[in-house]
């Protein structure tokens, strides 16, 4: 199945029969956009009022267990369409975009969010839609619903990071005739970059550093948000991993010395959707590096890890 053209489809379908989606994708045409630099890096600041259900979404547990997800079908509009993938996904368009383009890629199970068992998923899911980047949010760090399995998607060329990466300083960590896996410290947070030639390199790759990362003993997973897209023209697999320290920052919360920003992957691929105009009015650069400074893990932190690294990885790619 060409999944592009059903995807296509799709778009045009529920912007033209769905008036939530059609209002809120004809809206973003004319959000209010800056930038910000961050040394090496750059950040694009997105007016979005749309955004504020998912930054100030409740994910305790006990708020989860007493609402209806919204990511299951029973409870979903009935206008809302999709289209089926991989036997057991649903990819729906977002009605409340960051995105262009903005896909929901949810199991058809209601089963808790997970990366470790969904990384062929993930990769399988960026070469069937080779024009989106594919966005992970761990359930402690910018999933919505952290209690339903899901991935995201945005439309590629909107996030800075994935072009910012091919100048970026890469510190190799381990490689191999079908791709490697570096670190990077100079785009303002740290981040694992994972490019490769095949999925099974990829998924190892992946798989050990998630192996590596440090785990809550109350959680099933490190905090990580993860980026991943398909190169059609050099027919490259690219991973990004970011390892996270906190969900939301110390400042989160609504009113006067506040923000209400809980970052997620598509932040961390520097892409803020700010709902509140006094944030988006006062946030500097200065600010934006304070809080990827206090949410993600530094070289420091991830001293252990990048050790791990060192070792050969021959009975690994094998």
């Amino acid at each position: 199945m060409d999944y592009s053209k059903a995807i296509d489809r799709l778009f045009t379908r529920q912007l033209r029969d769905w008036d939530v989606a059609g209002r809120n994708y004809a809206a973003l045409s004319n959000v209010d956009t800056r930038v910000l630099q961050l040394g090496e890096a750059s950040v694009t600041l997105q007016y979005n009022p749309e955004r504020r259900r998912s930054s100030a979404a409740a994910i305790d547990k006990q708020s989860l267990d007493h609402r209806a997800c919204f990511l299951c079908s029973e409870h979903q509009p009935a206008k809302q369409k999709t289209v089926l993938w991989g036997g057991h996904y649903k990819i729906q368009v977002n009605p409340y975009p960051i995105f262009k383009r903005h896909l929901t890629i949810a199991d058809l199970r209601h089963v808790p969010q997970q990366l470790s068992c969904r990384v062929g998923d993930m990769l399988q899911l960026a070469s069937a839609l080779p024009d989106f980047v594919i966005f992970y949010n761990g359930p402690r760090c910018g999933a919505s619903a952290p209690d339903h399995a899901h991935f995201q998607a945005g439309a590629k060329g909107e996030m800075p990071l994935p072009a910012e990466l091919e100048h970026a300083t890469t510190h190799m960590l381990a490689d191999g005739d079908e791709g490697f896996i570096g670190y990077v410290d100079t785009l303002g947070r740290s981040l694992f970059t994972i490019e490769t030639s095949t999925q099974r390199a990829a998924e190892r790759y992946a798989l050990r550093l998630l192996d590596l990362l440090p785990t809550d003993e109350a959680a099933d997973e490190p905090m990580v948000n993860a980026l991943c897209w398909w190169n059609k023209t050099d027919r490259l697999w690219h991973m990004v991993i970011f390892p996270r320290l906190k969900h939301r920052p110390s400042c989160y919360g609504e009113g006067e010395n506040r923000l209400l920003l809980s970052p997620g992957a598509v932040d961390m691929g520097g892409l803020w959707a700010v709902p509140e105009r006094k944030d988006y009015d006062i946030l500097t650069p200065a600010m934006i590096q304070a809080l990827y400074d206090e949410l993600c893990m530094s070289r420091n932190d991830l001293t252990t890890v990048i050790r791990g690294f060192n070792q050969r990885w021959e009975h690994i790619l094998g």
